[in-house]
């Protein structure tokens, strides 16, 4: 380490942790800025030129070609992949390595839906502006900077650092980067451990920081097809036996429904740490359900919050309608899809069946679609793991209580657990609206972003320094 970094360093321990850290944010904000105008939608957006535009980065900065890699499938060029490494030292170097991974593909963004451009990253009002800023392009754009960063400061891990950003996340039926890489080129993500998105820290009205959630583990995404089929006939002669009716009147007992409660390792202790963090009825209900999982009063009272009502259960919810075929005829065939997201350990078939008990009508048959997704696989509660994270926290963010999460949406994270990677989610601090992620106007704070970045960037020097 020369002399100004030495200075610098001295300098930073005697600043706040969370206080803006002294190097030159502007080249970060470029390559954030130069990631989230890259239109990477599954419709006309190219995750392969956004994967090209941070690989020139990192090559730019000094990084070996043999170690920056855009990975692209023959039969789809516009889904490529970022893999790039930072080795350890040959004498040094102990386990497989440390891995980062974020997805560089966005949702859908309509410029009428939005105030300003979706596809233009504006800085207003404390807050970055534009689709991906927070999901997953801040992440993404992170750990682009660490390696540059780490490079520069002439870092020597004793174990490779190794990111890789993907396309494919957000939309099921598209090709699934880290899907393809873990069959197709395990080698260049093998790792001892992962970081991902799937954490967040939480923020109240006030801005005020309530608690930093770490992902332990998520629920498998399943969708299902509920169909009744019938002769029809001219709609001046009604039938009861109505296609759309039937369907209809089981959606209306499904909508009524209530998975039981379940709890597991991450679960329990999530309940546990926000029965303290909230108090009151709340903590109550929340520590009498894990006393009795049976106990309905708490379950409501609990079940009240969307979010916990999530942890708590399988859940699954009609999503879609499809029915007649013509305005002046009786409808032959209705059709909707009921997505589910199941609580780790539950199968495919086990809600399959339920869903027919439920909907109540033989003539409803329900058809679990194919999925890409293995059943969701959590990592261990591994204190050689968690431990240094919730150090970093603490260092970065006094005061502020780590709660263990298991998430209710999807990531990449199952890909890995499925393949034996431990894979662990972190993220930046969203405002209670999270951030209007998947809606219009996505947005995060300007603050958020520049100490996640640092966050991040500490946690990685410390696991890049252990030996598996």
């Amino acid at each position: 380490m020369n002399g100004r970094s030495l200075l610098l360093a001295g300098l930073a321990m005697l600043l706040p942790p969370c206080a803006p850290a002294q190097d030159d944010r502007t080249e970060f904000r470029a390559l954030y800025e130069e990631l989230v105008e890259t239109n990477t939608t599954h419709s006309s957006g190219d995750c392969t030129a956004a994967a090209g535009k941070m690989a020139a980065r990192l090559r730019g900065a000094g990084l070996p070609e043999a170690d920056v890699r855009v990975v692209v499938a023959p039969d789809h060029p516009r889904e490529g992949s970022l893999v790039a490494v930072l080795r350890a030292p040959k004498k040094k170097s102990r386990g497989k390595g440390v891995l980062l991974i974020a997805h560089i593909d966005v949702v859908e963004a309509r410029r009428e839906d939005w105030t300003r451009d979706p596809f233009e990253m504006i800085e207003e009002d404390g807050y970055f502006h534009a689709r991906g800023v927070a999901d997953d392009k801040a992440m993404a754009a992170i750990w682009v900077d660490t390696l540059i960063r780490l490079h520069r400061e002439k870092f020597e891990p004793r174990r490779d650092i190794k990111i890789a950003l993907t396309c494919g996340e957000e939309t099921l039926e598209a090709f699934d980067g880290i899907q393809h890489l873990v069959s197709e080129h395990r080698e260049l993500i093998d790792a001892d451990v992962a970081f991902n998105e799937g954490g967040y820290g939480q923020l109240d009205a006030q801005g005020r920081r309530v608690m930093m959630g770490v992902q332990i583990g998520e629920k498998t995404p399943q969708d299902y097809r509920l169909e009744v089929l019938n002769e029809g006939g001219h709609s001046a002669r009604p039938v009861k036996d109505n296609a759309i009716y039937r369907l209809c009147a089981g959606l209306g007992r499904l909508s009524q429904h209530e998975f039981p409660v379940q709890l597991n390792d991450t679960t329990r202790a999530f309940f546990a740490r926000m029965a303290d963090i909230r108090g009151g009825e709340a903590g109550a209900a929340m520590n009498a359900l894990l006393t009795d999982p049976s106990n309905a009063a708490a379950a409501t009272t609990v079940s009240a919050n969307p979010g916990w009502n999530a942890t708590l259960r399988t859940t699954c919810v009609a999503t879609t309608l499809d029915a007649g075929h013509a305005t002046n005829a009786l409808p032959q065939r209705a059709r909707a899809n009921v997505n589910c997201r199941l609580f780790p350990g539950t199968t495919v078939e086990e809600v399959r069946r339920t869903l027919e008990q439920v909907l109540g009508d033989p003539a409803i048959t329900v058809t679990a679609l194919p999925s890409r997704m293995p059943l969701a696989v959590a990592p261990p509660l591994d204190p050689a793991v968690l431990g240094p994270i919730q150090a970093r926290i603490a260092k970065s963010y006094p005061g502020v209580p780590m709660v263990l999460t298991q998430s209710a949406g999807y990531t990449d994270g199952p890909f890995l657990n499925a393949a034996g990677i431990a894979t662990y989610g972190l993220g930046l601090f969203v405002d209670p609206d999270f951030g209007h992620i998947h809606g219009a106007n996505e947005r995060v704070r300007v603050q958020s972003v520049y100490e996640g970045r640092d966050f991040l960037h500490g946690l990685v020097k410390h696991f890049a320094r252990q030996t598996p």
